[in-house]
């Protein structure tokens, strides 16, 4: 296969693969409830835990758009605020590309 072909073929794949990304994280019951909030929002709020979260952040040689890392990230972490109780979570730093630190409250 020449090389032209192979990329359009990778590239392709991961068009179609970067769409479907985002669905395979899936939301537990209540997750939708959850919170973003800012740390300025919270100080009267019970922190339940931080989490850093991974998720995937490219397709071979191509990276996946930040939208779709940031909407992946931020499903992961109203999961993990559900699992712990929580509703509402605090968006931390970005150690890497695909990696996203947040903390998660109680605040009801």
């Amino acid at each position: 296969m020449s090389k032209n072909i192979m990329f359009v073929v990778v590239a392709a794949s991961a068009l179609l693969l970067s769409g479907c990304a985002s669905k395979l994280i899936g939301e537990r019951i209540g997750a939708d409830q959850v919170v973003l909030a800012q740390e300025s929002q919270v100080a009267k709020c019970k922190l339940l835990g931080r989490t850093t979260f991974s998720v995937l952040a490219n397709i071979g040689p191509i990276a996946r758009s930040s939208e779709a890392v940031e909407d992946n990230l931020l499903q992961m972490a109203r999961n993990d605020a559900i699992d712990k109780g929580g509703d509402t979570v605090v968006r931390g730093p970005m150690p890497a590309y695909g990696q996203r630190i947040y903390d998660i409250y109680e605040c009801k």
